[in-house]
């Protein structure tokens, strides 16, 4: 139920007429409380304690009574007309979204927002929580991690990449990405966009990529991984990063082992293990030189813009830093700085502390504190993600966590796979897959995130992987 549940969803967001909005907003309500009821089921319950009274099982079938228990014990705190509330505001806001971001105009889906928090804090308060209400939330998440170990993680990160961004931004050499910002033709894109799925092992057989507002990913079954990206004509890097990147999280989603694909076991660790497999294929592996070095050659005669470009200036534009507006273009260095904005600003709003109408102008002066920028429009600012409108509060700081595992994966990678770099600058990429496949995706959720971080590099998760990652390569790219 909860994989027709994301068709439906898959085909609001891609083709579904806008006028169809109420009926799709009663229609998943429907569904989300018929799915609650069944795991609230009081036979569910003797069924788990049956299971837990075992001592014949072996640890796939302890992991999935683990997460069954887990999800069985919050979902029986909240009230069933709740659920039904969410699911229902959920498809209102994306339409009210939509609009008031193609508009520009955040009052267009101020007030939807404030109903979302409201609606937010009671399914928070019938959770229940110690410290913070946002312990819950994140745990929707990013499971078994509390509001406390997120933010000591994230407090790691902010000296080191305010002080690398300080670096760059005084360094005597400068990188300049115009050559990104050139008329691109859109159908070629998406030939090129077709061209790296098949490269990276995404099969269109199992799988596709259509056009959203915002790219995203879904699973739908063993066998059926939707990806979205999104084309501009005046930005290359936009789809060719945003189809790296989702192509991650559907190499994930299909690579869970089939007897677990279709349980509560098929899915990602958590969604910060779910964003590590997407940032290692968009960051660690497609803004390599060797990465292009193989593609380039493919990519330039496709587009006369890049006419008279060579490989070295391209690879510098790819990978230039710049404080910007919009996070899902943001540089390597610069992103988790827009995380640890959203991160700031959901917590006030989950406490009380900020209201919905206030939050433009929260966001702007939050811009000028980390960024040093200020957004004008509101498109380019408060209303650039969908996160919030599909209740996703607790959902931004998974991105910073992606990208800690990511790194940290990746120096593990090489350390089994020596001569990796030579395999992609061959376009070789299927031992990649299958050592990411083996040691991460095929285990779904049968290990907590902490553990599979453990199990697959030998230590807990630790942010100096992916500074010392930053800071050499973005040292030899500014000379520093």
């Amino acid at each position: 139920m909860q994989h027709v549940i994301g068709v439906l969803r898959w085909d609001q967001e891609t083709c579904m007429p806008p006028g169809a909005v109420a009926e799709r907003a009663e229609q998943l309500a429907l569904l989300e409380g018929q799915v609650h009821e069944l795991l609230i089921a009081p036979e569910i319950g003797e069924l788990i304690a049956a299971g837990e009274a075992r001592t014949d099982l072996d640890h796939a079938d302890r992991a999935f009574l683990r997460e069954l228990r887990r999800t069985h014990d919050r979902e029986t705190r909240l009230p069933v007309d709740l659920v039904t509330a969410i699911a229902h505001q959920a498809t209102v806001n994306h339409a009210s979204w939509v609009a008031a971001r193609e508009a520009s105009d955040f009052g267009l889906f101020r007030d939807d927002l404030q109903e979302t928090l409201r609606l937010t804090r009671e399914k928070a308060d019938h959770l229940g929580f110690q410290d913070t209400r946002y312990d819950p939330l994140l745990d929707d998440f990013e499971p078994w991690m509390s509001t406390a170990e997120l933010a000591a993680v994230l407090g790691a990160l902010r000296g080191p990449l305010v002080d690398l961004l300080e670096r760059i931004t005084g360094a005597a050499v400068t990188i300049d990405d115009e050559v990104l910002r050139r008329g691109y033709d859109v159908s070629a894109q998406r030939a090129f966009s077709d061209r790296l799925l098949a490269a990276l092992g995404f099969s269109l057989h199992t799988g596709r990529l259509d056009v959203s507002a915002h790219p995203f990913s879904a699973t739908l079954g063993a066998a059926d991984g939707r990806l979205t990206t999104r084309f501009q004509p005046n930005l290359l890097s936009a789809s060719v990063f945003g189809t790296i990147h989702e192509c991650g999280h559907g190499l994930h989603g299909l690579g869970v082992a089939p007897e677990l694909a279709t349980s509560s076991l098929g899915d990602g660790a958590s969604l910060g293990i779910c964003e590590s497999q997407s940032r290692f294929w968009e960051n660690l592996i497609g803004r390599r030189r060797a990465f292009w070095e193989h593609f380039y050659p493919q990519l330039q005669p496709r587009f006369p813009a890049l006419a008279g470009v060579d490989l070295d200036r391209f690879y510098r534009a790819i990978n230039a830093v710049k404080p910007s507006f919009i996070r899902v273009e943001a540089d390597e260095v610069t992103y988790n700085l827009h995380i640890l904005l959203r991160f700031s600003l959901e917590r006030r709003m989950v406490d009380g502390d900020l209201q919905a109408g206030d939050l433009p102008d929260a966001w702007r002066e939050e811009s000028r504190a980390l960024l040093g920028i200020v957004p004008e429009r509101d498109a380019d600012g408060v209303l650039q993600d969908i996160h919030w409108s599909m209740f996703a509060i607790g959902y931004f700081p998974t991105y910073s966590l992606g990208n800690l595992y990511s790194a940290q994966f990746h120096a593990a990678m090489a350390r089994d796979v020596p001569d990796w770099e030579e395999r992609v600058r061959g376009g070789r990429f299927a031992d990649i897959l299958d050592w990411l496949r083996e040691r991460i995706h095929r285990h779904g959720r049968v290990y907590p995130a902490a553990e599979l971080c453990r199990r697959v590099t030998g230590e807990a998760l630790d942010a100096r992987f992916f500074i010392d990652y930053l800071n050499a390569k973005f040292g030899e790219l500014y000379r520093l």
